[in-house]
């Protein structure tokens, strides 16, 4: 074991503290880890974590969020493409088909349904909010349309997508 390998140093800015309060755990990046590698065998789209979304032209007051300036689902789900060349992309504009958030322990679902609220009027077609401590799946169509999935396989019909439940918790 290394010297500071159980040291945890704190974050000196109020804003980076919030984001380290919310910061992933090995559940959540074991989750995150085997979605990407599931969406990712379908073969007809790329999962990109962590992708800030362009939010400009978006009133962000109208939505409960800590974010003053961009959004970044845990999983962007897109079409098919490859590296950005010769430049890299910073802030997506194009939006995803499907933003996955996984549920963190120290995180509420009411800040993931607001962030779900801002991908909808983003236009992205689809919402999974995965919760590993339950095994579950949200899909949801809208804020109001929405099926949890607990057991055999996630069904999302706006995507079109099919994923075996036991897959991404096992």
């Amino acid at each position: 074991m290394g010297l500071y390998e159980d040291t945890l140093v704190l974050p000196a800015e109020e804003d980076e503290f919030e984001e380290f309060a919310e910061m992933s755990s090995f559940n959540h990046g074991y989750t995150q880890t085997r979605l990407i590698v599931l969406l990712d065998k379908i073969g007809t789209y790329t999962p990109v974590p962590e992708l800030s979304l362009d939010v400009k032209g978006i009133d962000l007051s109208k939505f409960d969020l800590r974010t003053k300036e961009e959004i970044k689902p845990d999983i962007a789900l897109y079409p098919k493409r490859g590296r950005s060349q010769p430049r890299d992309i910073l802030r997506m504009k194009e939006m995803p088909l499907l933003a996955v958030e996984i549920l963190s322990p120290k995180q509420g679902t009411y800040d993931i349904l607001e962030k779900f609220k801002l991908y909808f009027e983003l236009g992205i077609a689809s919402c999974w909010l995965v919760d590993p401590a339950l095994c579950t799946v949200t899909v949801y169509a809208s804020t109001s349309d929405w099926e949890t999935f607990s057991s055999n396989e996630v069904v999302d019909e706006q995507i079109g997508i099919r994923v075996p439940l036991g897959a991404i918790f096992d």
